[in-house]
């Protein structure tokens, strides 16, 4: 099963793989992360299609995706 990996620490909140995700299921977090921003995360890993389109976009390397 793909397993999508965000570091939380690092998302500027930008949404850039929310928008490009073909299964919508990338949302952003209500919490914050010590930057202050609102991150990313998944909402149903076992949806999740490997294709990492998230992992390209994203411009800080936030997002890691094992097939």
């Amino acid at each position: 099963m793909p397993k999508v990996t965000f570091r939380e620490d690092r998302c500027k909140g930008c949404e850039l793989c929310v928008s490009v995700c073909p299964r919508k299921i990338i949302v952003m977090s209500e919490g914050m992360n010590k930057k202050g921003f609102h991150y990313a995360t998944i909402t149903d890993q076992s949806k999740c299609l490997a294709c990492a389109f998230c992992a390209r976009m994203c411009p800080d390397a936030v997002i890691e995706v094992e097939k």
